[in-house]
């Protein structure tokens, strides 16, 4: 019988799927098309950011141990980034509600956060698979990835003729990982003094 916890990592990982994926590429089609450059600036950050997360599905595939914690600082980058650019925030607050475009974002931003909330809170809960999964209480964790495992599968056989096996998403996903955090340094070390917290939407020459 499915426990209270497994179903609400089963429930939080649907609900990511729809806000994470499926949410902000809506969003994001919709700020190109009304040529909104503040949702649209917000958006690409958050695909660049997102990014992490599918790392993480792929070392879940991978069986690597640390695949939770990687999971839980995606979802807590996503949100940080959905919230930290302060000219953005001003260009939020100056449309009204009717603003069927804004209004959306905004909501999104805040079931975003909340999902986030909740895999920290759920992940907590079960601490010892932060190191490692092996043990039956983590499986719930690696479940989601099974079904993105199978679809890479198809598509890795049918271009290279060969099984995504678990070495193969392993590699992938570590060199991923570390392409991933030397961006972020690079970020941090170069973008972030200069900038600030200024995400720059309103440079056409980024466009």
């Amino acid at each position: 019988m499915i426990s209270i916890n497994e179903f609400s990592v089963w429930i939080t990982f649907q609900l990511s799927s729809i806000f994470i994926v499926g949410v902000p590429f809506s969003i994001f089609i919709w700020s190109i098309k009304k040529k909104n450059k503040s949702v649209e600036k917000l958006l690409k950050i958050y695909w660049k950011i997102s990014i992490l997360f599918f790392i993480s599905l792929i070392l879940f595939i991978g069986g690597v141990d640390f695949s939770l914690l990687i999971l839980i600082i995606s979802n807590s980058l996503m949100t940080i980034c959905v919230w930290f650019w302060t000219d953005i925030n001003r260009e939020l607050k100056s449309y009204k509600l009717n603003n069927a475009l804004i209004t959306t974002t905004k909501a999104w931003r805040w079931s975003l956060t909340f999902i986030s909330i909740s895999f920290l809170v759920l992940s907590f809960q079960d601490f010892s698979c932060f190191n490692s999964f092996i043990s039956s209480e983590c499986f719930k964790w690696s479940e989601p990835s099974k079904n993105l495992s199978q679809i890479i599968n198809q598509l890795f056989n049918f271009l290279f003729g060969a099984n995504f096996t678990e070495p193969i998403a392993k590699f992938i996903g570590l060199f991923a990982l570390l392409i991933y955090i030397l961006g972020l340094f690079q970020w941090f070390i170069i973008k972030l003094p200069r900038s600030g917290r200024n995400s720059g939407f309103s440079n056409y020459n980024e466009y």
